[in-house]
């Protein structure tokens, strides 16, 4: 049985006192303990978060890494390396935004998702569609590609300590969100790839869905077969709502 994984992308939200209030709105919420919670704020604010969310149940990541792994002339670069040492335990590995806005390849990703790895984060590899590509039919396609690369580097084995996160783009933010079965469809496509060079690895491993993900429509999409629970952006930055997902998740 796979256990629900909900994860909160903070994205470049916040100051420190807005985001001492959220952490100890967040150490007040109902949290379901068959239910493991992540989130991840900006790197500015990781230790601030580790420490304020020291003994609660919700781990702390980052949103991005370096591509190599250590120290180096890097300007405006945290390596995985030092995430782990600021009390991170989760990455975020590709995201649409990174890929999009700052034009990072599938090479790139594939390379953060291996450094990850060598330093003890667990990965969460971000994958999805443009509009303009769902509209041409390419879902499945585009996915597919995205995540043959990183197997291709990393191997199918990798994905025993790391997580896949099916986000199509056009929903990031847009308030558009794609049903249940769209979303279910791809994921099984997802869990189809990685069966078909491991179906233990296949089994287990726990694929979110993220993408305008709210307390309204969270049941239904965590009710789907090959949802395991969601990569959460606007409504994170909500202690309540975020709660209320979470407990989603748990039903």
């Amino acid at each position: 049985m796979r256990r629900p994984l909900v994860a909160g992308n903070w994205k470049m939200n916040g100051t420190r006192a807005s985001v001492a209030e959220l952490t100890e709105s967040l150490r007040m919420q109902d949290m379901p303990t068959s239910v493991e919670v992540v989130v991840f704020p900006c790197a500015l604010h990781v230790m601030q978060v580790v420490d304020g969310l020291k003994g609660a149940a919700i781990d702390v990541g980052a949103q991005d890494c370096a591509a190599d792994v250590g120290f180096g002339a890097f300007t405006g670069e945290e390596s995985a390396t030092q995430l782990l040492d600021a009390g991170c335990e989760w990455v975020l590995v590709g995201h649409s935004e990174r890929r999009l806005i700052f034009g990072e390849s599938d090479e790139i990703v594939s390379k953060k998702f291996v450094s990850a790895l060598e330093c003890g984060l667990t990965p969460v590899l971000c994958v999805g569609e443009t509009l303009e590509q769902r509209q041409a039919g390419k879902t499945v396609e585009v996915v597919a590609r995205q995540l043959a690369h990183v197997l291709a580097q990393a191997g199918v084995q990798a994905f025993g300590r790391a997580v896949v996160a099916y986000e199509p783009v056009w929903a990031i933010g847009s308030g558009l969100t794609a049903s249940p079965q769209q979303a279910q469809e791809v994921h099984a496509a997802i869990r189809a790839q990685l069966a078909s060079e491991d179906q233990r690895i296949a089994d287990g491993i726990r694929l979110l869905y993220g993408g305008s993900v709210k307390a309204e429509n969270a049941a239904e999409l965590f009710g789907m077969a090959d949802i395991d629970g969601g990569l959460i952006g606007g409504a994170s930055l909500k202690a309540n709502d975020f709660g209320a997902i979470c407990r989603a998740a748990g039903n």
